[in-house]
């Protein structure tokens, strides 16, 4: 397997990652959200609001994630940064709330799991890509 090969594997697990956790049946069920983030994972929302693992599933435990459309995502591209490291971007729609978005996944003894996530909410003239 060359380097290519093993660089497009590590940026397909990293994308199949995210969507999992786009998906409103993942995020509405605290032990498979669990399953995805690092337990260093720290996230800047879009809000502005600073998240860690705990306050994420918090969140999703409260039963606050309703099902519902998942969210648009266009654009997602991954680009490994170090072995077993891998950045991913793109832009999502969530119901009009539009957000550029960035997510650094690493491999771990169990698997990919997202260490890090930033979402800046997009300008109204912003492309969705």
């Amino acid at each position: 397997m060359t380097d290519e090969d093993e660089d497009e594997r590590a940026v397909r697990a990293a994308i199949d990652g995210e969507l999992r956790l786009l998906d409103p049946a993942v995020r509405a069920e605290p032990a498979l959200v669990l399953e995805l983030l690092d337990p260093e994972f720290t996230e800047v929302g879009a809000s502005g609001r600073l998240w860690d693992a705990a306050s994420v599933l918090t969140v999703t435990s409260g039963g606050s994630v309703s099902p519902g459309s998942p969210v648009e995502v266009t654009g997602m591209s991954g680009t490994v940064l170090a072995p077993g490291v891998v950045l991913l971007k793109y832009f999502g729609d969530n119901r009009g709330r539009r957000v550029w978005r960035s997510s650094v996944w690493r491999l771990t003894a169990t698997g990919w799991r997202l260490f890090y996530h930033q979402g800046t909410p997009a300008a109204p003239e912003a492309p969705g890509r």
